[in-house]
């Protein structure tokens, strides 16, 4: 499964190279630091990635939007890229959505679930999405996407911090025993 994700991500995901051609992109490009795996870094760009990710909920937008938040967080870039498309449309439809709308609620808004798949099972359009989200409905969802969104990047940045310990801790691990097994053979 990891080989497939890393072959995907491969495929799909544009290097450091092609965004230095891109004019717009050149200035993410250069600073090397934003590109590079290390301990700091990944786990900014986790958390940078799951924020964006979570909160921006347009395509397109969140890579971007993820890149130049890497910026002043000093963020890898990649993973940050790679951390937005936790957001595809299933995820979207059947946990965010609702769940923001229930955390915005416990705040005191009263957005209605029913309405909105109302809304998607009659294909609405976007003059009815718009005066859907005139009502208590975008207050609720905003707040509600900021509190995961927020959850989910704190959390994020320190799974992925314990994950780059116990990986760097292991493979130390195995090259010392490897150098012990090389300088005292049985």
């Amino acid at each position: 499964m990891q080989t497939r994700i890393a072959n995907w991500a491969r495929a799909n995901m544009p290097t450091r190279e092609q965004m230095e051609r891109n004019r717009f992109a050149r200035p993410l490009a250069a600073r090397h630091e934003l590109w590079r795996f290390t301990r700091r870094s990944v786990p900014r760009g986790v958390a940078v990635g799951l924020f964006i990710g979570i909160f921006a909920m347009i395509p397109g937008v969140q890579i971007v939007g993820a890149a130049v938040m890497c910026l002043p967080f000093r963020a890898n870039i990649p993973i940050a890229a790679l951390m937005t498309f936790i957001s595809i449309p299933p995820t979207t439809l059947f946990v965010f959505l609702p769940g923001a709308i229930w955390v915005g609620n416990r705040f005191g808004f009263h957005a209605d679930m029913a309405t909105v798949s109302h809304l998607v099972s009659h294909g609405a359009g976007v003059g009815q999405w718009l005066a859907w989200l005139g009502t208590d409905a975008a207050p609720s969802l905003v707040i509600g996407l900021g509190v995961i969104s927020l959850a989910s990047a704190v959390v994020g940045y320190f799974v992925s911090a314990v994950g780059w310990r116990w990986w760097t801790a292991h493979k130390r691990r195995t090259r010392l025993m490897r150098s012990e097994a090389r300088d005292f053979p049985e």
